[in-house]
């Protein structure tokens, strides 16, 4: 009853706060607000449900579990309230007979429901007992749920149910050191973004991404940090379009001076085409726009053997070199190339127990633009094996265990008299795939050139549009509100008319605004400057339906940034 209780006031007063701000609205669009059914409006928060990993993030399921808070929490089964739980008391969870079994530590019995289970701490931070990130005790906002793993009986998911902007605090510091900068810390923020909100195939049906190095770094509430907080704040809601999709914003370590295109680094996930459709926005970019081509051997043994200007100047991976005795070498490639072979990109394929035979030398046959090797052949005098992808080629060519930084190697063979190979020697460049951000160019960028984040994201990523997500306004979905963040108080709405709509309305920061469309063949894209409503800091936007449109209809529109300084940009 008392749940029943609350629910009924906090009803009223999301009513009340409706009709407060729909005061000062005119009658004709208070008419048209209250036929929108603002209760189904999409909320400018989005909710992500992140896949929680144990200590070494080999797995994503449990047999058991222990869950406490900080400040107390409520334990819900499916969408029934069950009890409260003070501060810092755990309740253990185990499957038993497909039921969901609840004690405390002393082995009482609090319930067994069918699930799933959810914790909800609202005024602090929920845990997982005993699981750790960065060497101590990990906390976590928003939501744990517990869901059943339906490929192993009696295991079960952790599931972080958190708000985006929450999540990417929790991914920010743990993907880019603070000291790299705000304005680099802004510019993954938005990457980031787009990571998490971009549409994906799932690897698990329970949760939309997980919390390693197979998604993003997520380590939750307790590795926050003041500054990368500041920057996922001063950009929320903005992420990065190309076309009116959200772009897939790659991102690595060092690129090495010379980033790469997405086509000759990743194959396609379903077809393994290889090198893969290209993406217009994640093209291959020279740091330094005076740096020749790296079109020859010539010129990348060149950049690669020496230190040129570029913003990854400061990367302990800048430059590095790697050195393989010919029996080293021999042992490597034998032992790797069964599981590099797995992966389909190795020709004719390599099983485990053939035998490689003597090595004779490594041809390098095709680079990308950035001198990245997307193909070698190993040549032995059993066979030649002709080797494809940079990822592929890393993991092949391991050095004292690890595998190559990147795939921007120049190799120089030593052999004897008799023309018999004696050892190889690799100079390298970069840290990580190279595509899209470079996270130590974005540093370096950010602190001592000292440029925005706009001009960090817009070297890295070609021909982006920085604005809010694109959503579709419909008379289905006939109230959608976005907040976003803007320091330069520049902002346009960019609508596409495809169904001809007459009008359509918009409330930013509280200002009504009717805004008529052109009917014309010839003008299904407009553009509105909204400038003079927006504001340094956070903006929310509104827009709603017009119920004199009728049904079947619909816009898509979003808000770009606009900069009107090309100092700013």
């Amino acid at each position: 009853m008392k749940r029943f209780l609350v629910f009924i006031y906090i009803f009223f007063m999301c009513q009340a706060v409706y009709a407060g701000v729909l005061d000062n609205i005119p009658k004709t669009t208070l008419d048209i607000a209250r036929s929108a059914e603002i209760k189904n409006a999409v909320k400018s928060s989005e909710i992500v449900r992140v896949g929680i990993g144990d200590n070494s993030f080999n797995k994503y399921y449990y047999d058991s579990a222990g869950i406490f808070s900080t400040e107390g929490m409520d334990i819900v089964d499916g969408d029934l309230f069950l009890l409260s739980v003070p501060a810092n008391k755990t309740v253990n969870i185990k499957l038993s007979s497909d039921m969901f079994v609840l004690t405390y530590d002393n082995g009482e019995v609090i319930d067994q429901v069918k699930g799933p289970v959810k914790f909800v701490c609202k005024n602090g931070f929920l845990a997982v007992k005993g699981l750790k990130r960065v060497g101590r005790q990990a906390f976590y906002r928003g939501e744990i749920e517990i869901t059943k793993y339906n490929k192993k009986n009696g295991y079960f998911h952790i599931v972080n149910v958190i708000d985006v902007e929450d999540y990417l605090k929790g991914v920010v510091p743990n993907e880019m050191p603070v000291h790299f900068g705000l304005e680099a810390l802004k510019a993954q923020s938005i990457a980031a973004r787009n990571y998490v909100l971009s549409p994906r195939i799932k690897a698990y049906d329970a949760f939309d991404v997980v919390d390693s190095v197979a998604s993003q770094v997520y380590f939750g509430a307790g590795s926050e940090k003041e500054l990368s907080n500041q920057a996922v704040k001063e950009t929320q809601g903005v992420v990065a379009l190309y076309n009116w999709d959200l772009i897939l914003a790659q991102y690595s370590s060092t690129a090495g001076g010379y980033t790469e295109s997405f086509s000759n680094v990743f194959s396609d996930p379903t077809t393994k085409m290889f090198p893969s459709v290209s993406k217009p926005y994640l093209l291959a970019k020279p740091d330094m726009l005076s740096q020749k081509p790296l079109n020859n051997e010539e010129a990348v043994t060149e950049f690669y053997k020496s230190r040129p200007d570029s913003y990854d100047i400061k990367s302990p991976y800048f430059r590095w070199e790697k050195t393989w005795t010919k029996d080293d070498l021999q042992k490597v490639l034998q032992n790797n190339l069964p599981s590099q072979s797995a992966t389909g990109f190795v020709h004719p394929v390599f099983k485990k127990g053939d035998n490689l035979g003597e090595i004779l030398k490594i041809d390098v046959k095709k680079r990308g633009e950035s001198g990245k090797i997307i193909e070698l052949e190993i040549v032995t005098k059993n066979q030649n094996y002709t080797v494809f992808k940079e990822l592929v080629i890393r993991r092949l060519f391991t050095n004292q265990g690890k595998a190559l930084p990147s795939a921007n190697v120049v190799f120089e063979h030593e052999f004897d008299n008799d023309g018999n190979l004696l050892s190889l020697k690799a100079y390298g460049g970069g840290y990580g795939h190279g595509v899209g951000l470079s996270q130590y160019g974005a540093g370096f960028m950010a602190v001592e050139l000292k440029l925005p984040y706009e001009k960090i994201l817009k070297h890295y990523y070609t021909d982006i549009t920085l604005a809010t997500k694109p959503v579709v306004l419909s008379d289905n979905q006939n109230v959608i509100e976005q907040d976003f963040y803007t320091k330069h108080k520049s902002a346009e709405i960019i609508v596409d008319n495809k169904y001809k709509l007459s009008h359509f309305l918009v409330m930013i920061n509280g200002k009504e605004k009717d805004i008529e469309l052109s009917k014309g063949i010839f003008n299904r894209v407009e553009r509105f400057d909204i400038s003079r409503y927006i504001k340094t800091g956070k903006n929310t936007i509104i827009f709603y339906y017009p119920k004199d449109e009728g049904i079947n209809k619909g816009i898509r529109l979003f808000v770009e940034l606009v900069a009107k300084d090309d100092n700013t940009f």
